[in-house]
């Protein structure tokens, strides 16, 4: 199969690379697409290199699935050019996900929404992704009437500019080396906690918050589902965490929910306090899977339940949720 990267040379266009590769999708022809300033520079993919392609060039190629990840702009513009040409386009922006006329996906809760004539797909934001996995047995069993979320994010999620950043105001060595490092936030993120990601609204929130409440109920289909949130950037190189409150209008076991948690796709139950044990991002880094624990009932309340989510932002929140969804695709025949 024909798979154009769009966006090849970014964090999550790198990681989308290495995701293919790791899970053998059946790449026969891979086109690597990035700015006009990059054309020509090369990627690694299984052990070859490509050169990488205008976008004019990729679509004349016609592959059959594009994976995007270049921004909201470039989506606006450039997916309905690749969609014209019947190619399928995942793409990782904020650009369609909260447009009624595209599907939101995560395949372990709603790939079943999908048909062949979805030709723009939106992946989810990345917080949103790894709260839903995780929640989605859950509502199944229990209904969900209301969510509080607080999440602690990754510097990842912001891109290479954050990370320069983290990592020069943490060494004074690279600092001495390399001079000014780029500055992505307004303030110090090393040993700063900065509670904010994305611009402010007029309701106060952000628009990462306001992405987490929007983005849930269209995902989990239910705009009954109260959702309010604070998001958080931290400075922990990869991985979210969040921290979830959810109440159900059903009343529930603990020890159910574990089971639930235990045998649903991509969640991994991580939840043994006696031995320390619990989700943390250092354990999830470079995995695919949505780690789940701290699981406890809320004493203030009746029917609600406090747990703790963490995935790889990287993987599962972005690169890998857009390559499932080709994976899943693919399996029913909806690919060209």
């Amino acid at each position: 199969m024909k798979v154009a990267v769009v966006g090849a040379t970014g964090l999550v266009g790198t990681k989308m690379l290495q995701v293919l590769a790791e899970r053998n999708f059946p790449v026969t022809e891979l086109l690597p697409v990035a700015s006009e300033r990059s054309v020509g520079k090369e990627v690694s993919f299984k052990g070859k290199k490509f050169k990488v392609v205008s976008m004019t060039d990729a679509i004349a190629a016609k592959p059959a699935v594009a994976l995007f990840s270049a921004g909201g702009s470039t989506s606006l513009e450039w997916a309905p050019k690749f969609a014209e040409a019947g190619i399928t386009v995942i793409d990782n922006s904020s650009a369609w996900r909260m447009d009624p006329t595209k599907k939101l996906v995560v395949p372990e809760v709603n790939a079943h929404v999908l048909g062949k004539d979805d030709k723009i797909i939106a992946n989810p934001n990345c917080s949103t992704i790894q709260m839903v996995v995780a929640l989605q047995p859950l509502h199944k069993k229990y209904n969900i009437s209301r969510i509080v979320v607080s999440t602690y994010q990754s510097v990842t999620g912001t891109g290479k500019k954050a990370v320069d950043q983290l990592m020069g105001e943490r060494s004074k060595a690279l600092q001495q080396a390399n001079g000014e490092y780029p500055m992505a936030y307004k303030y110090p993120i090393d040993l700063n906690v900065i509670p904010q990601i994305d611009v402010f609204l007029d309701n106060g929130y952000t628009k990462e918050e306001m992405k987490m409440v929007n983005e849930t109920k269209k995902i989990m289909g239910d705009d009954s589902i109260r959702v309010t949130s604070t998001t958080v950037r931290i400075p922990v190189m990869g991985g979210h965490s969040e921290s979830v409150n959810v109440e159900f209008t059903k009343d529930y076991e603990l020890n159910e929910v574990k089971q639930l948690l235990a045998s649903a796709p991509g969640v991994v139950v991580v939840d043994d306090p006696a031995n320390q044990q619990y989700p943390m991002p250092m354990d999830a880094h470079e995995k695919d899977e949505v780690f789940v624990g701290r699981l406890r009932r809320d004493e203030t309340q009746p029917n609600t339940l406090n747990m703790w989510i963490v995935s790889d932002n990287l993987r599962k929140g972005a690169a890998t949720n857009a390559v499932q969804i080709a994976e899943y695709l693919m399996s029913k025949g909806l690919l060209n």
